[in-house]
């Protein structure tokens, strides 16, 4: 079994001329390669497989390619001498995959791939069904970690110091942040959850995982986890100017960039204390920056910074 440590997070003031207080639990700090969420995602997931005691011990899951889920998960894996194993969307990846950060770096962490057509991908009910034949003693984690131990991890994102904010955001990717969030969040706190994927079910499946109505879903501007506006970019390199806090470009800073336009906006009541939390993913910036120096479009230009 895993031990779990006591974690002391810092939550930062976020200084602006709204007429809100706006801060940032700085999860990103956890771990230097289990990146924010993730880690009390996995932690929860995999302490409750090992205490199975299961003879040679695996971790298999899913991802993209440049999911911040399959980095962790072979982090966590090297960390905790577990192998692991990626079904990774995408077989055109197959043969480049090396030229891929994430990948890379996953495969130096020990990980194995699997690579599957983007169809078959699609349906993961098969492929888990597949993988569970062949490798009966695994512990197969879904994409993005998300079930009902990692919504029980995540309550270890709150504590004594998140209890007097008014408000709770986060990013919304498959949903079990925000519905540990919400099942764990004090009587008077508003959850809300910044969706930055095209995602339908999410409103009744985090209502599954927390059996509570203290939620509200907004769409990010760019809410789908492939696509990054030059607006993006430039308000995430805006912000490390301002408050020397890197962000990444699928889940916190698009996040964050919604959290200020809501504040502008008049959304917040005047005088609300909102607590956002980076959910880390900084990894992602290296494919983010790979993939858009070949469109010829601006960079994340702190990239140099932080890797």
């Amino acid at each position: 079994m895993l031990q779990l440590t006591e974690y002391k997070i810092p939550i930062v003031k976020i200084k602006t001329d709204f007429d809100v207080q706006i801060f940032i639990k700085r999860e990103d700090l956890i771990h230097p390669k289990i990146s924010g969420n993730k880690f009390w995602k996995l932690f929860f997931n995999v302490n409750q497989y090992l205490g199975l005691k299961p003879e040679n011990p695996l971790l298999i899951t899913f991802g993209g390619a440049f999911s911040n889920h399959i980095a962790s998960v072979s982090a966590f894996g090297k960390q905790f001498n577990i192998p692991t194993i990626g079904i990774i969307r995408g077989n055109e990846l197959e043969d480049n995959w090396k030229d891929n950060p994430t990948l890379s770096e996953a495969s130096n962490n020990g990980m194995q791939f699997f690579f599957v057509s983007r169809e078959d991908y699609q349906n993961k009910e098969k492929l888990t069904q597949e993988f569970s034949e062949k490798y009966p003693n695994a512990l197969i984690i879904p994409e993005g970690g998300s079930n009902e131990m990692a919504v029980e991890g995540v309550q270890y994102m709150l504590g004594n110091d998140t209890k007097d904010f008014d408000y709770l955001c986060t990013a919304i990717g498959t949903g079990g942040t925000v519905a540990g969030i919400s099942k764990f969040a004090e009587e008077h706190q508003k959850v809300v959850g910044i969706k930055v994927v095209k995602d339908d079910s999410l409103q009744k499946t985090i209502w599954e995982w927390s059996m509570r109505n203290n939620f509200e879903l907004i769409d990010a501007d760019e809410n789908r986890y492939g696509k990054i506006s030059d607006e993006n970019i430039r308000f995430i390199n805006w912000f490390y100017n301002e408050y020397d806090i890197p962000l990444d470009p699928i889940y916190t800073g698009k996040m964050l960039q919604k959290i200020f336009d809501l504040a502008e906006k008049g959304f917040f009541p005047k005088g609300s204390k909102i607590l956002t939390f980076h959910t880390g993913g900084l990894q992602g910036i290296k494919g983010a920056n790979q993939f858009l120096r070949g469109k010829n479009r601006p960079l994340i230009d702190f990239e140099s910074l932080i890797f």
